[in-house]
């Protein structure tokens, strides 16, 4: 494949900047007005425009896989067919961390029947690390990109080859969806029943 860099580099120029504006709606912004599925699912596509259109599935989000949600109770159950704000909060935590990790870990991960307050309180700060971590990520993007996008901030991780490119951001995705179920697998866990302790060389 041929990558024409000036093309590549304004592709990831105008995604650093989407990132970089880019915010999960704070906990007062999602409606809690009782919505149908059909107005959940257009709620949801607009909340979570990650991909290119041309990159898309047809469907991000169906109500098939919002029924499995709520029949495996990993999010609460509608009220008479209505989706309100505690409902979607959890539907746009599962479908980002969709992202990088199973449904079933998903569940394992996600606190369920907690009262709305603490709903919010784990919501709000959900959405705080998914900032933090966007703008982590973007600062990563531009050290290996850095010979494609012309600065200074090269590390010795970084390319000048699109398909470098595409190959490491491949493989740190599968470390990083790797390390999320390693350290899940420690959830009351310690050192006598799970952990592992390093043995150091003798003296």
């Amino acid at each position: 494949m041929n990558y024409e860099k000036a093309l590549v580099a304004g592709k990831l120029r105008r995604w650093e900047t989407y990132l970089n504006n880019y915010r999960l709606p704070s906990w007062e912004q999602i409606p809690d007005l009782g919505l149908y599925m059909e107005q959940v699912i257009a709620l949801l596509r607009q909340y979570l425009d990650y991909l290119p259109p041309e990159l898309k599935e047809e469907e991000f989000i169906t109500a098939a896989a919002i029924n499995n949600y709520v029949r495996t109770k990993i999010m609460p159950e509608p009220v008479k067919k209505r989706y309100y704000r505690v409902h979607i909060a959890y539907l746009l935590v599962i479908c980002t961390l969709k992202q990088g990790l199973s449904i079933a870990l998903i569940q394992k991960l996600l606190p369920t029947g907690l009262p709305e307050e603490e709903l919010r309180a784990f919501y709000d700060s959900y959405a705080q690390r998914h900032a933090l971590a966007a703008a982590f990520f973007v600062e990563q993007v531009r050290g290996v990109a850095g010979p494609i996008l012309d600065h200074r901030d090269a590390t010795p991780f970084s390319t000048a080859r699109t398909e470098e490119l595409i190959v490491s951001s491949a493989i740190i995705g599968g470390f990083s969806r790797l390390l999320a179920e390693k350290l899940m697998l420690l959830a009351d866990k310690d050192l006598s029943n799970g952990g592992s302790i390093e043995k150091l060389p003798e003296k």
